[in-house]
């Protein structure tokens, strides 16, 4: 790992981000630590969390939904699932 003085950092700062980019080890000193500097993926907001967490593919999600909703359904119609007619917010203060 390369390690740096953040005033070393701050001189070339660009470089440094790039060897990170690629995949070399740089850390920068912060007291009595040392800070990585490591690409992350960034996600926008509305980006799906089951394919986000679980690597999941669209046509995968998608299955799993319609299953699902089936087995909701057959719960619903063979009286295993009922919908709650009460105040949830009053049982939950309770």
């Amino acid at each position: 790992m390369t390690t740096l003085s953040p005033t070393k950092a701050r001189a070339n700062l660009t470089h440094w981000l790039k060897k990170a980019s690629a995949g070399e080890d740089i850390g920068i000193l912060c007291g009595d630590k040392v800070i990585a500097l490591r690409p992350v993926r960034v996600f926008s907001e509305d980006a799906d969390y089951a394919k986000r967490e679980y690597g999941v593919t669209d046509a995968e999600l998608k299955a799993f939904v319609k299953r699902a909703n089936a087995q909701n359904a057959r719960d619903r119609r063979a009286g295993r699932m009922t919908r709650y007619k009460g105040d949830l917010r009053a049982a939950l203060r309770d």
